[in-house]
């Protein structure tokens, strides 16, 4: 019996793993290939938002702004 439920979990974290990740690669082929012009509409509308804000706390060196 603990044979099968191992074998069950094993399956069962394999099925999970290999659809979140086949998910995260077609979206990353379909933003490639189908994006168009306006692949980065919301990452450069985010920067437009954050212009001229103040870096506060934390440590300098991981500042991406």
């Amino acid at each position: 019996m603990g044979a099968y439920i191992t074998d069950l979990a094993v399956v069962t974290v394999v099925l999970v793993g290999l659809t979140a990740l086949l998910g995260v690669i077609t979206n990353g082929i379909g933003e490639k290939f189908f994006g168009g012009k306006k692949r980065t509409e919301f990452v450069d509308q985010s920067n437009r938002f954050h212009e001229g804000w103040k870096l506060v706390g934390g440590n300098k060196k991981y500042k991406t702004f």
